[in-house]
Formats: C-alpha cells, sequence, structure tokens
C-alpha cells in the first residue's frame, strides 16, 4: 500500500518520499467580506506577494491560478457561486519544502492573522495527497480529496500534517488552531 501513494522504506525503517511523486495540497477559506472590502484589503494587498514568495522557494512545482490580475491572486479560483469562497491549491516536490514555506517565511504571520480575514468554517479546510510528477490537480479532484478526508479522516488517499511522519514544523512552528486542521 505505502509504494502505492508514493512511499517506500529504508533500511533504517524510515519512510521516505520516492522520486516520481509530488506533494499536493488544496486550503480553502470563505473570506469575511468581498475582495474589494477593506476588512480585507490587507490580505488582497499582499497575495501577490506571499504567491510570488512561493513560487520562487525552492521545491515549489506548481500553483492554480487565476486571471494573473494583479492584486487577485487565486482568488478568482472561487469554490462553488461565491465569490468569497476562495481556494489555493498547490504542488511541491515534498513536505519539508512545503513546510519551510508555511512554517519557514512571512507566510507564517499572514497564517497567523487568518481569523482577520477567514470565517471560521468549522471543519477541515485543508488537505494534502500524492501526485505523480507532472500531474497538476483540478480544483475539483482536491474538493474530492477534502471531502474524502472529511468523512474518513487521515489515510493514504487524502490527509493532513499529522499522518505525515516527515512533518515536524507544523508541530513546532504552527499557530494555534482557529478550526479543525
Amino acid at each position: 500500500l505505502l509504494q502505492r501513494v508514493g512511499w517506500h522504506s529504508t533500511p533504517e525503517g524510515e519512510e521516505t518520499v520516492m522520486k516520481d511523486m509530488h506533494l499536493a495540497e488544496l486550503n480553502v477559506g470563505r473570506l469575511l467580506a468581498p475582495t474589494d472590502d477593506p476588512r480585507v484589503a490587507d490580505f488582497m494587498d499582499n497575495l501577490d506577494r506571499i504567491n510570488s514568495l512561493g513560487k520562487r522557494m525552492p521545491g515549489f512545482v506548481w500553483m492554480m491560478e487565476g486571471s494573473g490580475e494583479p492584486g487577485t491572486g487565486n482568488t478568482e479560483a472561487k469554490i462553488g457561486d461565491d465569490p468569497q469562497h476562495v481556494s489555493n491549491l498547490t504542488v511541491w516536490e515534498n513536505v519539508e519544502t512545503l513546510e519551510q514555506f508555511v512554517w519557514g517565511t512571512i507566510h507564517k504571520q499572514f497564517y497567523a492573522r487568518r481569523a482577520e480575514w477567514f470565517e471560521i468554517l468549522g471543519k477541515m479546510h485543508f488537505v494534502m495527497w500524492w501526485v505523480p510528477k507532472g500531474h497538476k490537480p483540478t480544483l475539483e479532484e482536491a474538493l474530492v480529496r477534502l471531502d474524502h478526508l472529511r468523512e474518513n479522516g487521515d489515510s493514504d488517499h487524502a490527509f493532513g500534517w499529522a499522518h505525515l511522519k516527515q512533518a515536524t514544523r507544523w508541530r513546532s512552528d504552527g499557530c494555534q488552531a482557529i478550526a479543525a486542521e
């Protein structure tokens, strides 16, 4: 089963990611106000900066994009017909590079402030899963993974940080939980 999802054991017994897999992640949220509202202005004003930083990070592979219009980031990747329900979908070489971006850059400061701009969803809003190299997941595919995680908990099909043995920074560097993570 582990090899099917991109894992194999080393002689020391530790699991490592196979070279033919990358880590996909989806994060969804619902803004407290429309994207042009002053209540979310600080988030919107920095979205391009944070996304650009992510794209320059070692280990970054791909990001779902919006129109490319300055100041919109990928907020156009809304869920359903709700323009305030936005998503971020990226692919990374491995767990460590995603953790470095999330917890080891200025991104952490914006993550810590998420309650200023986003509603508390009260349910899991973040999911990760392994994809073959070169695969660019669709939002629909990612939402299916998120639903699977919500319904079944962590599994090799869809998981959160706690499912990944090599994920360590989220434990030590993460911010206080606001909703299920």
